[in-house]
């Protein structure tokens, strides 16, 4: 179904480099390039461009965007180099009638050689996401090529957004856009799930474990406060203390110094825990607190009466400090969603389910939470792990692809047979995102 005017572009947006600053301080994004070059190729297909903006930097400043998003925000520059593109196609017709496919091209920080290897393509973004992208044009044009009159009864909007990845989770990329009303009943977010649909995601929080002690010399190592210790013992602590399930805990960077010929007085800790729904993420909050006091009140007791930790052991409590650099994100559950419509679609179309013991991840798809009478499924091919997403090696084959192609065609005429012949008023959604804040941001 990927002709060779996909395979070049695939291995054209792999070309350009599209990790931001929140994962590669000083890189500069060229996603303006990039989507200018993906609104090119969707035209072929009848998609226009309903808007390629930055977003306004009120965005930034919600009390539940992450901490990183916040402080790059207040630099001008940095939002300038993250625009999203909103592209449809089809006249303006009723929510029910429109089909939403999201897919981020934007990527983690590490550029790898691109290349074609027979029909395997490697390159950073190759599985996430800029194969799925390529991949979804391909599958719509083939959902058209077999039905020409689709457009008339069904309206398709194609979002490809900055600010997925480094930790924004699309608080300054599809957060606007969703809250501007430009989606769908049907909402597809385009990421590696093996070609099955999930159908809930989780959302994660990031806690900062801080020590601001003083540093000591080599000689006098017991004179000052030694973070390594300390947030090590912290580390290990936490690690056996949460119990994150149903969510997930990851015990992340501990960084103090890389000297041998100092104590570190200074360092950090990071833990960054996924969760299901709002009640785990309340649960996880409160564990990582408890954790903390008692973990600070374990290494007090454990080193007091040791020469060199005995200055740390008294005054642990009072040099660590809890920080959240993110916290307050929704989850995409079930509850809410039109699920029994939804999994007559998928069967429909014949799309397998994500299994329900297999654990699911995060992604742009939860701010469709709690949207009234809006379905959102996470697809896409290839899987995070076994295609190296986010690591050495990322690698999408022409067969993934192939097969998620496929599955976008049939879920678009699935989508079409099941609204019905007869197309339902106009409702054209607002240009004006409504944000949880005094400001309201106007597009740039």
């Amino acid at each position: 179904m990927l002709t060779p005017t996909d395979h070049d572009l695939l291995l054209a947006l792999l070309a350009l480099p599209t990790a931001g600053p929140l994962e590669q301080p000083g890189a500069v994004p060229e996603l303006w390039a990039a989507q200018h070059r993906y609104a090119e190729a969707a035209a072929d297909l009848g998609f226009a461009v309903l808007r390629h903006d930055t977003p306004d930097p009120a965005w930034t400043e919600l009390p539940d965007v992450p901490q990183p998003v916040r402080t790059a925000g207040a630099d001008p520059a940095f939002l300038a180099d993250q625009p999203s593109l909103l592209l449809g196609l089809g006249a303006a017709v009723a929510r029910e009638r429109t089909v939403m496919f999201n897919v981020h091209l934007d990527t983690v920080a590490g550029e790898l050689p691109v290349r074609r290897d027979g029909d395997t393509f490697h390159g950073r973004g190759a599985v996430d996401a800029k194969g799925p992208a390529v991949a979804l044009l391909a599958g719509l044009r083939a959902a058209l090529a077999e039905r020409p009159a689709l457009t008339e009864r069904v309206r398709v909007l194609v979002q490809a957004v900055a600010g997925e990845e480094g930790g924004a989770l699309g608080t300054i990329g599809t957060r606007p856009l969703v809250a501007a009303g430009h989606f769908g009943r049907l909402n597809v977010f385009c990421e590696p799930t093996g070609n099955r649909a999930l159908t809930n995601c989780t959302a994660a929080m990031t806690a900062r474990i801080e020590v601001r002690g003083q540093d000591a010399v080599d000689d006098r190592p017991a004179a000052g406060h030694n973070a390594t210790v300390l947030l090590g013992f912290l580390a290990q602590y936490l690690a056996g203390a949460i119990n994150p399930c149903p969510g997930r805990l990851c015990v992340a960077g501990l960084h103090t110094g890389h000297l041998h010929n100092r104590v570190y007085g200074q360092g950090e800790l990071l833990l960054n825990l996924a969760y299901p729904d709002p009640a785990t993420a309340e649960r996880l909050e409160r564990a990582v607190t408890e954790g903390l006091a008692a973990g600070l009140a374990a290494f007090a007791e454990r080193f007091a009466a040791t020469p060199l930790l005995a200055r740390t052991a008294v005054d642990a409590a009072a040099i660590t400090h809890l920080h959240w650099l993110k916290r307050g994100l929704p989850a995409l559950t079930e509850a809410g969603t039109e699920l029994p419509w939804l999994t007559r679609l998928l069967a429909a179309a014949g799309i397998e389910r994500w299994p329900a013991g297999e654990p699911g991840f995060t992604c742009d798809a939860i701010w469709l939470a709690g949207k009234p009478g809006a379905a959102t499924v996470v697809l896409g091919p290839g899987t995070l792990a076994g295609n190296n997403a986010h690591a050495d090696g990322e690698f999408v084959r022409l067969a993934e692809l192939t097969a998620f192609a496929r599955s976008v065609a049939d879920l678009l005429l699935a989508f079409d047979s099941a609204t019905g012949p007869a197309p339902a008023a106009p409702a054209v959604p607002s240009q004006s995102a409504a944000i949880p804040q005094e400001a309201r941001p106007a597009c740039r």
